[in-house]
């Protein structure tokens, strides 16, 4: 905590303040554009940053006034988030996917003036609802391509702004540095809105000293250095990427690289060779896929020899789990297997020079987990909440776990409270939901202790163990504990499935929703001269259904007889944001879902061969269509029908 104790260092942008003077020449941030890496020196940042803020200033932005970045990871994006926040404001990233309905709500309840936007699709976006946000005074764009015709007298490009603040700064002196100085770590940084799971998004308050302490807590764990090359790639909408590209990086003197476009994350992230990764489950889990598919499609000699190295890896790392001695015929073919496999697989991926790697967000399946850290990659899982500045806890090299999270940072504390929920006490907590003061004291325990809302337990070693949302947990009939997430990766482990819900909870037995994967399921039937048009076309081909009642009874092999799934269907559409069915973190709606699939999770139990469903269907532009459609209910085991009778 020594940085917010010092007036010099108490808030993100001092700490831009610090970087320049200290490592004035040293990349601070780079980005990709037209495949050319552009560097800009921390002291560079630091005079774009106080440019914006001086243009911001000329505006009529004040202390307490709130700014929106909307795109994808962008340089100036983040600098205007400092900007705002040296002038006293507070940041409100978006995800640059929402639809017009999602960011009415996020603009109109945080009250935002400022809304910098990457280029002429954004505008177009928050141009679109300006009747419905009055409180928007300013649109500020990054890319100026596509918007010389526009003649909206709020409309403003970034450099013209940049121009105004030294123009600004010139007529008066010294004003950034006196607004700078008036920041302090209670200071409201940033206002982080929830994933909503369970409903509404709420407006997270998190300040300068949370977002600070979580990232010297999280410094002091793990291998952080100052020169660091890290791959902004993550949605700006998330919290994680406001603590780990953002606060993180400022605090150690990290480089951030932003890639040129979402679809070259991988082409840039394997040219890059990043020093560290954190990454979600599903880019993990796409990872996974895009492997198994590759090795699919080898030839006879390499596939053999992958699937021969892959078993000793994977037999070695469960070795070392379980604390057994790994066999010398292991280790020599361990070896050999760095040569032939592991060590191209990790070049293949762009993770040769990484120390570490991280996932969170939500729940990892713990075959992909090990299946990455037998092939030399370090992958370590983290947990955290919105409301926790994003990080409570992280493992170690030596005590990473798929079935924990390992131990809470330093300072932070974490109790399990009487119904099994997980709670936290510590530095990174929030200050509370923005104007939702009942639902700041909902989310806080009498004596201060955040409520997270996930079930959890602390192992002997200390380590903490995320059973499922606390909610989510329920029982079989027969009493088996059952958590929908454990079986959804299980499911998900398959290269032919992208998403899957799990029904158990007070039932006879365990059945599922599965939405394939268009890719993997797509490239299957082109092998097998399967021709399709579409995705509804092609997850009703009875093929696929084949192909994925098979991949299910192989998972089922390796579940536990009560927990193993029965029946299945298959969706015609992939579960969508814009539905309301996940949200943008992929996490599943499961309230929601439950309601909007009720028919179809009648039809898995009451015998049914097809279940009727209609549905409405959110376009981008909020237009919304219903689709009406059967369908087919595959039995995964022969004794099913038994048990629904029973």
């Amino acid at each position: 905590m020594q940085l917010i104790s010092d007036p010099a260092t108490n808030t993100l942008p001092k700490l831009l303040r610090r970087n320049a003077s200290a490592w004035p020449r040293m990349p601070g941030m780079r980005e990709k554009e037209r495949g050319i890496w552009q560097a800009y020196s921390w002291r560079e940042c630091q005079q774009c940053v106080r440019d914006f803020a001086l243009g911001l200033a000329a505006l009529g932005f004040q202390r307490g006034d709130k700014l929106s970045v909307l795109g994808d990871n962008r340089a100036r994006l983040y600098w205007a988030q400092l900007s705002t926040q040296a002038l006293g404001g507070i940041s409100v990233p978006l995800y640059q996917d929402s639809i017009a309905s999602e960011l009415v709500h996020v603009l109109r309840h945080a009250e935002v003036s400022v809304v910098v936007a990457d280029d002429q699709e954004q505008v177009d976006k928050v141009l679109s609802l300006s009747e419905e946000l009055p409180n928007l005074r300013w649109v500020i764009y990054e890319d100026p391509r596509g918007m010389s015709a526009y003649g909206q007298t709020c409309l403003r490009s970034f450099e013209v702004v940049e121009a105004t603040g030294r123009e600004f700064g010139k007529a008066h002196p010294g004003y950034y540095e006196r607004e700078l100085e008036q920041g302090s770590a209670e200071d409201v940084a940033l206002i982080a809105y929830t994933s909503g799971t369970t409903g509404r998004s709420k407006g997270a308050m998190l300040t300068q000293a949370n977002m600070i302490a979580t990232s010297e807590s999280f410094a002091g764990v793990e291998a952080v250095r100052k020169g660091d090359n890290w791959l902004c790639y993550l949605p700006m909408g998330w919290v994680g990427d406001s603590i780990f590209s953002l606060s993180a990086s400022l605090v150690v003197g990290a480089t951030c690289n932003c890639p040129e476009s979402p679809e070259s994350v991988q082409r840039d992230l394997r040219e890059l060779g990043p020093s560290a990764l954190l990454a979600p489950p599903r880019i993990w889990e796409n990872m996974l896929t895009g492997l198994q598919v590759k090795a699919a499609d080898a030839s006879w000699l390499k596939r053999r020899l992958y699937e021969f190295f892959r078993g000793a890896a994977e037999k070695r790392e469960l070795l070392k789990g379980d604390g057994k001695p790994v066999p010398l015929t292991t280790r020599l073919a361990c070896r050999l297997g760095e040569i032939c496999v592991y060590g191209p697989v990790r070049d293949q991926l762009g993770l040769t020079k990484a120390r570490w790697c991280l996932t969170g967000g939500a729940p990892l399946g713990a075959d992909t987990f090990r299946f990455f850290r037998s092939f030399g990659i370090n992958l370590k899982q983290i947990y955290g909440a919105t409301e926790a500045s994003a990080l409570v806890a992280t493992q170690a090299d030596e005590a990473a776990d798929p079935n924990t999270v390992g131990c809470t940072l330093p300072g932070t504390h974490v109790r399990i409270g009487e119904n099994g929920e997980v709670q936290i006490k510590g530095p990174g907590v929030f200050r509370g939901y923005y104007k939702q003061e009942d639902a700041t004291q909902a989310a806080l325990t009498e004596d201060g202790w955040l409520k997270t809302g996930d079930a959890g337990i602390i192992d002997p070693r200390g380590q903490l163990a995320i059973i499922d949302r606390a909610k989510d947990v329920g029982k079989l009939n027969d009493g088996t504990p059952f958590s929908p997430q454990f079986i959804e990766n299980k499911l998900k482990f398959s290269p032919f499935i992208r998403e899957a819900v799990a029904f158990g909870d007070q039932r006879p037995f365990v059945a599922a929703m599965v939405a394939v994967d268009i890719n993997t399921a797509g490239k299957w039937a082109e092998d097998n001269s399967l021709a399709y048009t579409s995705f509804m076309d092609l997850a009703s081909k009875p093929q696929v259904a084949h192909l994925i009642v098979a991949e299910v009874a192989k998972i089922n092999a390796t579940l536990p007889a009560p927990l193993r799934v029965h029946r299945i269907v298959l969706l015609n559409k992939e579960l969508e944001a814009d539905d309301a069915e996940i949200t943008r973190t992929r996490k599943v709606r499961r309230g929601f879902v439950a309601e909007k699939y009720a028919s179809v999770i009648a039809a898995l139990y009451d015998g049914s061969k097809e279940a009727r469903l209609t549905m409405q269907i959110t376009f981008e532009d909020g237009r919304k269509s219903s689709l009406t459609s059967t369908l087919a209910v595959q039995d995964i085991v022969p004794t099913a029908s038994k048990q629904m009778a029973a």
